[in-house]
């Protein structure tokens, strides 16, 4: 069978590094090109008590592996709480969000398939670059990659 992509590896610290809309870092492993548009995977590094606002993936199933630290997921209308070594699942469609709860910096592991949410972290670091990024920019961002904001963070809906 051949291969239409070459097999690839990322080291440890190896990948493209952005900041993220909470201040906290996305690091791109693989992306639509390396992949042939078949799935993207990013390191996220967030701070103690940080996550993103809920949102859906209009395009994407969204897979979260804990690297590090203790994570809590709202999907659907489940809160799923997951440390290291662990996993959740968001189907497309889902309106999710997660927090770190741990009291260190947590690491997720993200895969969404299809490829192409590293454009959105690419674009959000870019518009960055040139200033602050407003909420309704955000929002118009998210959308351009199928991504829908749709509430504030679990952090602020479900406080601990």
């Amino acid at each position: 069978m051949d291969t239409p992509i070459p097999p690839f590896d990322v080291q440890a610290g190896e990948g493209i590094v952005l900041e993220t809309p909470t201040g906290d870092t996305a690091i791109v492993k693989a992306d639509t090109r390396q992949t042939n548009g078949s799935l993207t995977v990013i390191e996220l590094v967030f701070a103690p008590k940080q996550g993103p606002a809920l949102h859906t993936h209009h395009r994407e199933d969204e897979l979260w592996v804990v690297l590090e630290g203790e994570f809590r997921f709202k999907a659907g209308g489940a809160m799923l709480h997951v440390s290291t070594g662990g996993m959740a699942f968001g189907p497309r469609g889902t309106p999710h969000a997660f927090q770190n709860v741990g009291g260190e910096p947590g690491r997720l592991l993200v895969v969404t398939t299809p490829s192409g949410l590293e454009g959105f972290f690419l674009d959000f670091a870019a518009r960055l670059r040139g200033g602050s990024v407003g909420p309704e920019t955000l929002s118009e961002l998210g959308l351009a990659y199928g991504v829908e904001f749709v509430g504030p963070p679990v952090a602020d809906s479900d406080p601990l």
